[in-house]
């Protein structure tokens, strides 16, 4: 996984705001992507990524949307970026499968993703959620 790709930070970016203002009822994919100045299918496949793994629920219904599937302290950040990587990008580029790619170029960067992944491992959603709120009352 490189280093935060934009769905990754996108991902995040959901699931916090869906933590701070899913506590009465569901947010709704185009709540959502308006609160992010994006349009919702730039959004969609990525909460859809995050329900499959069990970091989001989504509620059917006129007042559906999506709320957190577990407690804050039990999703990483780490998680939630491995979720996001899951999601089907129309737009995204497969690498071509070159010796150098293959024997030199991802084992080095697989030594990297490994230490940045348990680095994200360690951020919990409480965390960000606490942040978030700090940075809203301030």
């Amino acid at each position: 996984m490189p280093p935060l790709p934009r769905k990754g930070v996108l991902a995040i970016a959901a699931v916090v705001d869906v933590a701070l203002h899913s506590r009465t009822r569901p947010v709704s994919a185009k709540i959502l992507a308006a609160r992010q100045q994006l349009p919702p299918r730039h959004l969609e496949p990525v909460l859809q990524a995050l329900v499959r793994d069990g970091l989001l629920r989504g509620v059917r219904g006129p007042h559906g949307g999506y709320a957190l599937a577990r407690p804050c302290g039990e999703i990483t950040v780490d998680a939630i970026v491995r979720a996001a990587g899951k999601a089907e990008d129309a737009d995204e580029l497969q690498l071509p499968q070159s010796t150098l790619i293959r024997d030199v170029v991802q084992p080095a960067l697989s030594t990297a993703e490994r230490a940045f992944s348990d680095a994200l491992g360690n951020i919990s959603l409480a965390q960000m959620v606490e942040r978030a709120t700090a940075a809203v009352s301030a």
